[in-house]
């Protein structure tokens, strides 16, 4: 009965941080926010590639996309940790906006200069860094302490759920009517979260106590975080998983059609079947009400399973059921492995720790994504899977160790505790 009990304690209602008015606001102007962001990011891609039939043109314009996160993605936390959120954000929804309005010029233009394209990316690229980490950091400012882990699912869930309305809206948005529309919707997308943030009650925000200009505040919150356990542990994680099991866009084209020799369209399905496992992954970390480091490790070894077992899946039907896992187990990690970076850190320190993640979860594309297009190149999509699937469950082995030790040295205190007591 007790362990029953405890596991009804560790459950609360899904949507529960709705109750906060600033937070539904947030909730509804980023979801139409973020599916205008995925109309943007299937039109830039696709217009490059019928300019330069180059999949090398490709990968530059991901490498600007991704880029300044990787070189920005720390100043970017300095920024967050010393200004008012609420309105760095209306800055940011601003300038994003005036670069998909760039892009719509460009695209209706008729014939665009790649450059150009290039050159629109790598500004988005820049304001993405701040903008990522600004949007995670007040979360936690929105709801209250007792909140925070369903917040951060619930956001998470906009991203999968964007995830899943965005691409094919965007695909039927070029067919019928160009590229261009795709990046004018997107721009006039961003009016959504500014009414919304310009409509919040900022007495209600918990806001954290605003840093002070001063010189090695980057160094700073690397020592912090290297002296916390609680902190370097699911970034050391994230930063394995990221950049080896989660380039889902080099492996999952390439499994596709030239394992299971299906078409394109097969694709774009499998990666909604994707998409609606992480939608459920969130939704599943949105109903525990605790959220500790054991529930990540359980989630790193999830996912490393689900990616060994689609390398190994004997059908495309297999490979569906599996894809939906494995979504599920990628989304559960990161809420997991945000709430414990958010709940663990000072809020003094948060947004460059956060900052630091985001280095780790977006800043490595660069890095994996042609580390994974040489594996399948040579072996094939099965082991660009199987490269995932084991590195998962290394991070999954590391966490594992750690929390364990931890544990045994918690467990030794107490009994040298009570030794001395008696």
């Amino acid at each position: 009965m007790i362990r029953r009990g405890a596991r009804r304690r560790e459950r609360a209602p899904t949507f529960r941080s709705f109750a906060s008015r600033n937070f539904r606001l947030f909730f509804a102007g980023q979801l139409v926010s973020v599916i205008g962001n995925w109309l943007t990011t299937i039109a830039s891609t696709l217009l490059v590639l019928e300019i330069t039939h180059s999949a090398i043109a490709v990968g530059l314009l991901t490498a600007f996309q991704f880029g300044p996160m990787l070189l920005f993605g720390l100043w970017a936390g300095v920024i967050v940790d010393r200004v008012d959120k609420r309105r760095l954000l209306l800055l940011t929804q601003a300038i994003a906006a005036c670069q998909s309005a760039v892009l719509a010029v460009l695209a209706f233009s008729g014939s665009p200069p790649v450059a150009a394209i290039y050159a629109v990316a790598m500004v988005g690229g820049f304001v993405v860094s701040i903008d990522t980490t600004a949007r995670r950091a007040f979360v936690v400012e929105m709801v209250d302490e007792d909140m925070v882990i369903n917040a951060v699912s619930l956001n998470s869930a906009i991203m999968t759920s964007a995830r899943v309305i965005g691409p094919v809206f965007a695909g039927a948005l070029i067919a019928l009517f160009g590229y261009g529309w795709c990046f004018t919707l997107d721009a006039l997308s961003y009016i959504a979260p500014t009414v919304a943030l310009l409509m919040m009650r900022t007495s209600e925000l918990r806001r954290a106590p605003v840093l002070v200009r001063a010189k090695r505040q980057i160094r700073d919150a690397l020592h912090y975080v290297r002296a916390t356990p609680g902190l370097w542990l699911p970034i050391v994680m994230t930063a394995i998983i990221s950049t080896f099991t989660m380039n889902f866009q080099v492996v999952m084209p390439l499994l596709v059609t030239e394992t299971f020799h299906s078409t394109p369209t097969v694709f774009t399905i499998i990666f909604s079947v994707l998409s609606v496992g992480s939608l459920f992954g969130a939704l599943w970390m949105a109903r525990r009400a605790t959220l500790g480091l054991t529930q990540t490790v359980f989630n790193a070894t999830l996912l490393g399973v689900a990616a060994l077992g689609l390398a190994a899946a004997p059908t495309l039907g297999a490979a569906f059921a599996l894809a939906f896992l494995m979504g599920l187990g990628m989304t559960a990690f990161i809420t997991a492995s945000t709430t414990n970076v958010q709940l663990a850190a000072e809020p003094e320190k948060r947004g460059r720790v956060l900052a630091l993640q985001s280095v780790v979860l977006i800043g490595s594309t660069p890095i994996g994504g042609p580390i994974l297009g040489v594996v399948c190149e040579t072996w094939g999509a099965r082991a660009g899977l199987v490269v995932g699937g084991v590195a998962a469950l290394v991070a999954a082995g590391i966490g594992l160790w750690v929390t364990t030790r931890a544990h045994a040295v918690r467990a030794a205190d107490t009994v040298a505790g009570l030794g001395q007591s008696s």
